[in-house]
């Protein structure tokens, strides 16, 4: 038989396994639709507690909360992610410990035919340099804003190997995919994570959009200088993001309001919570969010009434647009067009309405960026200075 042809036999043998029984949920590894942010009690990792392996230090992030990193004697690592699964990093050529955690997903270095499912990691995957550990992507050259990815892409370098949520088992397992990085998404479809676990390619679920705080996000970097051998590169890296917020933190509050919103396919407003990352960032900034009491702290978005939005931002001194999700403006008539009640807010008539480029969400440095764009804009400075952020024209 030719290995194209057993590989496909064996990825239909697994995929009808997988049609019966879907793995049992619980601390070990989620199976629901959220990962439940203050599941303390899945920050349980014994980091003494396993044999041949003699823990040296620890990690405890300075902002993150979602993960930690044990270092030991012999080369291990492990990255503990709160509420998924604890990962052993296996350095090449050692041995795996003989006696592990249930549940513990073991990672054989060399990692390098990464497939990678969330935008975010692949921007992390480039700041530090690791696009050539990357072997496969969920989305199409077409719609990579990372510059790098999609030149890689382009090249053949990175192979488009199916969404999250539809991956090309058989490519993946034929061309031996040494691990799949997936974004939270992967929760909605836990049969996807089955297979791939089934089939010998281990999942590790990203949870930094969990974070509350931005440099958070931005921490898990380190995550991700164990799995490519760059720890130095991602302390480096993680180190430069902390100036710039550094110089902001102690920045004057300019107490002038700052909205930050959508408008979806139904007319109705979508707005970060007070307790987002974005949310957070306008403070830092020296801006206020009107939105700070919005939320119960489980759901970084809200979906409110155009009315209840221009109730609480019509006296807001800025509108900042997500277009990262919506279309890009080019005119504040565009804008208003969306709803006619916008045309009345303080921020339009002024013309203090701005706007995030489609690129926001894919970029490794998004938190000390957007907060120093939104730092210009309120002390009126330079608007070619800014990264994500442009002024609409009237």
């Amino acid at each position: 038989m030719k290995r194209t042809d057993w590989v496909r036999t064996f990825c239909l043998l697994v995929l009808a396994v997988v049609m019966l029984s879907v793995a049992s949920a619980g601390c070990g590894r989620r199976q629901s639709e959220e990962l439940e942010p203050d599941a303390e009690e899945c920050f349980s990792f014994d980091a003494k507690g396993v044999k041949g392996m003699t823990l040296a230090s620890q990690l405890e992030p300075e902002y993150a909360e979602g993960f930690r990193i044990y270092y030991y004697k012999e080369g291990f690592r492990v990255i503990d992610v709160k509420g998924s699964a604890s990962y052993l990093v296996v350095p090449q050529g050692k041995e795996v410990p003989g006696s592990l955690p249930e549940g513990m997903v073991v990672l054989k270095k060399p990692l390098n035919r990464i497939y990678v499912a969330g935008t975010a990691t692949m921007a992390m995957f480039n700041a530090l340099g690791g696009l050539d550990q990357v072997g496969f992507s969920s989305l199409k050259a077409e719609d990579w804003y990372v510059e790098a990815a999609r030149k890689a892409m382009e090249a053949g370098k990175i192979q488009f190997a199916g969404k999250y949520s539809e991956p090309d088992y058989e490519m993946l397992v034929e061309e031996g995919c040494s691990l799949a990085v997936e974004s939270q998404m992967i929760l909605h479809s836990p049969k996807v994570m089955e297979q791939l676990e089934m089939m010998g390619v281990p999942v590790l679920i990203d949870c930094s959009s969990n974070e509350e705080h931005p440099l958070g996000r931005v921490e898990w970097i380190l995550v991700y200088g164990v799995l490519l051998d760059k720890e130095e590169e991602a302390e480096a890296f993680f180190q430069e993001q902390t100036k710039v917020m550094d110089q902001l933190e102690g920045s004057r509050n300019t107490e002038q309001t700052v909205a930050y919103f959508y408008i979806n396919s139904s007319g109705q407003a979508v707005v970060r919570t007070g307790t987002d990352y974005i949310a957070k960032m306008i403070e830092i900034a020296g801006g206020r969010y009107p939105f700070s009491q919005l939320g119960d702290g489980k759901k970084s978005t809200m979906v409110i009434t155009m009315e209840e939005f221009y109730t609480t931002c019509a006296d807001a001194d800025y509108i900042i647009y997500n277009a990262s999700i919506d279309n890009k403006l080019t005119s504040i008539g565009e804008l208003t067009a969306k709803d006619e009640i916008l045309k009345n807010m303080k921020a339009v008539k002024e013309g203090n309405v701005f706007c995030t480029d489609k690129d926001f969400y894919q970029a490794a440095d998004i938190a000390s960026r957007m907060i120093s764009d939104i730092h210009l804009m309120l002390t009126d400075g330079k608007e070619e200075d800014m990264a994500f952020l442009y002024r609409v024209e009237k």
